[in-house]
This record gives C-alpha cells, sequence and structure tokens, in this order.
C-alpha cells in the first residue's frame, strides 16, 4: 500500500484553514525565492555559510519556549521556517531537489512511520509507538544500526540521551533506576581513584562515565538532562549577578570579599527564589 494509498483512508482534507497556511506558505516561498535573485547577500549564501544561522535561529526558538514567550515564539519559529525555505532553494538552483522534495519526503516519512494512523496496525500505547517506530525505521534502506540517525553534532547530553533512547527500545536497558544509582556511585568512585592517581586522561575518561550514567538516571526520573542544565546555569545567573548586585550596592568589589561574605548575599538571592 502506497504512502497516498493510505492517506486517503483516512480523509485529509482541505479546511479554510489550510487553505489559509498554503496561501501564506506559498507566499513566503516566493518572497526567498525573489530574495535569493536580488538581493546581493542572499545570492552569496550557501548551505555551508548559512550553518551558523540555522543553529542559531534554533536555540532562539528553545529559548523563547524556555522563558514561555509565545509571540516571541512565533516569530522565532518563522524565522527557523526562513533558513529551510533558504536551504531548499539553493539546493533547487543546484538541481539537487526542491521544496516540494522536501515536503513530499517528510510527508512520506510521516504516513509510513504511523501505520497505527494511516494502516492496521494496532497499538496499545505510546511506547509501543515508538518501538514501531524504531523497528520501521531499521528497515529502511542504508539503516544498520539502531543507533543510526542521531546527528554527532548534537549537544553532547542531548546527543547521550538519545543514543541511550534508542538502546532502549530494543532491550539494551537497565531494568530498575536502583542499578543506574548503583552505576553513578560506581563511576564517582572511579573518577576519584583516577584523580588521585593524579591521571588526567583517566579522569577525563571516567568523568564521561559519569555524565553518561547521570544521563541515564535522568530518564528513569523521567527529566529532560539539557533542559534540566540549562535551568540551573540560568538560575547560577541570576543568583550571581544578585550577589554583584549586592556589593555593588555596598560599594565593595567581590575580589576583595571572602567566600563566606559572598555566601552571605548568595543565600539571600537563594530565599527571593532567584
Amino acid at each position: 500500500m502506497t504512502g497516498m494509498d493510505q492517506t486517503e483512508k483516512i480523509e485529509i482534507t482541505d479546511d479554510e484553514r489550510t487553505s489559509s497556511v498554503r496561501d501564506h506558505f506559498g507566499r513566503l516561498y516566493n518572497i526567498m525565492r525573489v530574495l535569493r535573485a536580488k538581493c546581493p547577500w542572499d545570492k552569496e549564501q550557501t548551505h555551508d555559510s548559512l550553518r551558523q544561522y540555522l543553529l542559531e535561529e534554533t536555540y532562539e526558538v528553545l529559548e523563547s519556549i524556555d522563558h514561555q514567550r509565545y509571540e516571541d515564539l512565533k516569530k522565532e519559529m518563522g524565522d527557523l521556517l526562513l533558513q529551510i525555505l533558504f536551504h531548499s532553494v539553493i539546493s533547487q538552483e543546484d538541481g539537487r531537489f526542491d521544496l516540494a522534495d522536501v515536503i513530499r519526503a517528510i510527508n512520506d516519512k510521516l504516513i509510513r512511520r504511523h501505520p497505527h494512523v494511516f494502516g492496521t496496525t494496532e497499538v496499545s500505547g505510546a511506547g509501543e509507538v515508538l518501538e514501531n517506530w524504531e523497528q520501521i525505521k531499521m528497515n529502511e534502506p542504508g539503516r544498520k544500526s539502531a543507533l543510526d540517525g542521531v546527528p554527532k553534532y548534537l549537544p553532547a547530553l542531548v546527543r547521550a540521551r538519545r543514543v541511550q533512547e534508542k538502546a532502549s527500545r530494543v532491550g539494551f536497558d537497565w531494568g530498575h533506576i536502583e542499578d543506574v544509582w548503583k552505576k553513578v556511585h560506581e563511576e564517582i568512585d572511579e573518577l576519584k581513584e583516577a584523580h588521585l592517581k593524579n591521571d588526567p586522561r583517566k579522569a577525563e575518561e571516567e568523568l564521561g562515565d559519569l555524565l553518561f550514567s547521570i544521563v541515564n538516571i535522568s530518564r528513569f526520573l523521567p527529566a529532560n538532562p539539557e533542559d534540566a542544565l540549562r535551568g540551573t546555569i540560568e538560575k547560577f545567573i541570576r543568583r550571581f549577578q544578585y550577589v554583584e548586585k549586592s556589593f555593588r550596592d555596598h560599594n565593595r568589589n567581590m575580589k576583595d570579599a571572602s567566600l563566606e561574605e559572598m555566601d552571605v548575599f548568595w543565600n539571600e538571592a537563594k530565599q527571593k527564589s532567584l
């Protein structure tokens, strides 16, 4: 059964909102083509030169979500969408593929990987959906490992989480969180041992093992390690800046203060829930 045949089964139909999206999306695509043809800066861009902007726009979307600034999120998502269109137009000019190919590919993939929606497969819940998803991916051409498809350039915490999740979906996982806690403490002991032996290279390796085991803990809690660390960094910045301001208000230089004196203002920041 082809993707189109499956789509017809559930009668995906247009409505007023769909028509509006199509009109605005088509206008944006045409604007991008005009810019590419007539703007000197846009003309010069390549896939490589745009890499930094794609990454930057992605992080700006994440920041808007973190701070629940939804009006900003609307704008940042538009900036991210523009990057996708930009790359598509460049590829069209190079004769590789165009925007229609990009959309057709994701349409087909969504239908192929959701047989419980577009086909006859039955599932008992979200967990089984993910298991089926990984199995379908493994049957696709070019797939040799359950870990294929995890980008190497992901932030390390995100990549560790994704690798662990994919391994777990084929049964390679800890049975209980208690086992993972034991592993964490084991890795802490090994890190201490490497440090006591004054072996920096081994200490770095053991530190990596410890971080990897902590990411494993995050899956069982459950919590997102990247979000957790990003939140802690933001909290540290807020509290540190409070300490800085407090010393300025007292006409003192932090460099002349003891750690105990700094802790007084740090604890004030904690009490204020900063």
